[in-house]
């Protein structure tokens, strides 16, 4: 899936990836994050990049993956929006670019039997995965539109406490947290394995239930110096996400070996069906939403004031799926495409 189109394109911008010998990719045990566990663990990644080693870190939450990728410890991430928007922000536009999408769907809020309607969440403690990562800013964006005061130090009218998701299971079945606004396959297994009931799909708050879970972000200067190397690894992550819309019947337990690999145990028949009936996989980022999300994190208040325009970078996708006769996906403005 190379292209003639990207070669001039590539010399001009950096030195190819002759003298690179890894590149290092991040991404989550989440259901949400299905192409890279794919990618990882059919070697699809590995194939395409050919001589350049694939080396994976697992992280919980977004703003651990930032660090890292800010740190220059690995060189792209499969994340959610909104730390690739705070890290785009908070560089000046120098930091990342968000190069595909991955998943769309998969978060919700889950709580206990006692809570009914949203009136009743005033005193509860509800968990997230991490202070400013995607599902923690959805939460108290909503939070912020059902009329209660959060704080990101704790307090207020919800208190919320960011918490690793196995930990965040575990304290909901001892009663200590009242419920969670998670990922997949996180909900899934609060539901399933903990007696928990969905207060809120995150699907329905947006226009035909699409919303960007994760994409695929990229270190800008990493880009700039092995353009093959990324185009590359868009190559490995198409066909990975092509993949799972080939293989629906064999993806679930692939998914669940390459969850077990990540985290040393995986998920039951019943959980993983679940999750994966609530997540659509697509190379299509959802630019559209973008602005929205910004809005989000403002009045969440983990998020400093900025502008996103130059946030995706999608021409190597696009001629990518050009090239494969499939259509375009949108920046939305706020980029290439």
């Amino acid at each position: 899936m190379m292209l003639a189109g990207c070669a001039s394109a590539s010399a001009d911008q950096g030195t190819g990836k002759d003298d690179l010998a890894e590149l290092r990719l991040g991404y989550f045990a989440n259901v949400t994050h299905a192409p890279a566990l794919v990618g990882v663990s059919e070697g699809l990644f590995q194939d395409a990049l050919g001589d350049v080693e694939v080396k994976t870190e697992v992280f919980n939450a977004g703003p651990a993956a930032i660090e890292a990728l800010s740190a220059g410890a690995i060189d792209a991430t499969y994340i959610g929006p909104n730390p690739a928007i705070n890290t785009f922000i908070q560089s000046g536009g120098q930091s990342a670019n968000i190069i595909a999408g991955a998943t769309s769907g998969g978060a919700a809020l889950v709580v206990s039997d006692e809570i009914k309607t949203a009136s009743d969440l005033k005193g509860a403690t509800l968990a997230t995965p991490q202070l400013g990562n995607t599902q923690d800013v959805a939460l108290r964006s909503w939070l912020a539109d059902e009329g209660f005061e959060t704080s990101v130090s704790g307090g207020g009218d919800v208190n919320i406490t960011p918490t690793e998701n196995a930990q965040t299971l575990t304290l909901f079945q001892d009663g200590e947290v009242d419920g969670a606004w998670v990922p997949e396959p996180w909900v899934s297994r609060l539901v399933v394995d903990a007696g928990a009931k969905v207060l809120i799909d995150e699907k329905d708050l947006w226009k035909d239930g699409a919303f960007p879970t994760t994409v695929l972000l990229v270190r800008k200067d990493f880009a700039k110096e092995h353009p093959e190397a990324v185009e590359e690894l868009l190559e490995g992550h198409i066909a990975s996400v092509q993949w799972l819309d080939d293989n629906a019947a064999e993806a679930p337990a692939v998914i669940n070996g390459a969850l077990e690999d990540a985290t040393g145990k995986g998920l039951s028949d019943e959980v993983l069906a679940r999750a994966l009936q609530n997540v659509t996989f697509t190379v299509d980022p959802h630019a559209e939403t973008f602005e929205k999300l910004v809005s989000n994190g403002l009045a969440a208040g983990t998020q400093k004031k900025g502008a996103i325009d130059g946030l995706f970078d999608l021409r190597a996708l696009n001629a990518q799926l050009k090239d494969a006769g499939q259509e375009p996906v949108s920046a939305a403005g706020l980029g290439e495409d």
